[in-house]
């Protein structure tokens, strides 16, 4: 029996089985990633070596579903036939209950929502149980999850703000990109030029954050002198309403999720 199996072989797929065998959760040969397309088999035999590859699901002590979700019923599907232990979700908004109603009665089901920085290492996921995983099945999924990143554990309801905060975040942040990019073009500055500093004054900022001991207010009231630049830029800020505008963008990427959730 296989000890884990992938079904859906795109980006998140691809990314979660490179961190696994990167991180030695799982070696390569315990793997078999599900792909039903020949051409992107073909291509993963060389982005992954030692990988097993297949077009169907066997029976496997684990499974990730990592479908679109309106493919997800019929994956699960060839997953019950095949038979599977427990099963982690990265399908969103494809609740607990629908995973379980479709999988064999009571295989243990983990649903999470991870974010696309999982495709380098430094995803934010969370995950929320079903109504038979154990402690074990949690502790399971989140060893594969952490290969690529953070996880965190909420309850399944909290997951459509999960999804309007981390799952919806690094586009906000891409925009944020764009806009430092194109703001140092209009202060004179090249393009390349503009885009190599953008870029790594977010990686920088974002590092410094994560390894401070000191939260977000108080690391930009270390870089805010008085009466200079930056108060400056920030007074702007604040009378464009940047902070309410991110609020509101995460209660309506929330909203979006439980309607499509529903």
């Amino acid at each position: 029996m296989v000890v884990l199996q992938v079904i859906g072989g795109g980006r998140m797929g691809e990314a979660l089985v490179g961190g696994l065998v990167r991180a030695g959760t799982v070696p390569a040969g315990d793997v078999l990633v599900v792909e039903a397309a020949a051409a992107r088999r073909e291509e993963l035999a060389g982005l992954l070596p030692g990988v097993r590859l297949a077009a169907e699901p066997v029976a496997a002590e684990g499974t990730i579903i990592a479908v679109k979700p309106g493919d997800v019923a019929a994956a699960c599907a060839a997953v019950a036939a095949a038979g599977s232990g427990r099963v982690l979700s990265i399908a969103a908004g494809v609740t607990t209950a629908a995973l379980e109603a479709t999988l064999a009665a009571g295989t243990p089901v983990v649903r999470a929502m991870p974010n696309t920085p999982s495709l380098v290492g430094k995803g934010a996921a969370a995950i929320a149980p079903g109504t038979a995983a154990t402690e074990e099945d949690l502790a399971w999924a989140e060893s594969l999850l952490g290969a690529v990143g953070t996880v965190v554990r909420v309850s399944e309801a909290q997951l459509d703000a999960v999804t309007g905060l981390s799952g919806s975040g690094p586009a906000y942040v891409f925009l944020v990109a764009e806009a430092l990019i194109d703001a140092g073009v209009l202060a004179g500055l090249p393009r390349p030029t503009s885009h190599q500093l953008a870029v790594q004054t977010l990686l920088g900022a974002a590092t410094l954050l994560a390894e401070s001991d000191e939260g977000p207010e108080a690391l930009r009231a270390a870089v805010t002198s008085p009466g200079g630049t930056t108060a400056a830029g920030l007074r702007v800020l604040e009378q464009r309403g940047v902070r309410a505008a991110l609020l509101d963008a995460v209660a309506a990427a929330t909203e979006r999720s439980r309607e499509l959730g529903g």
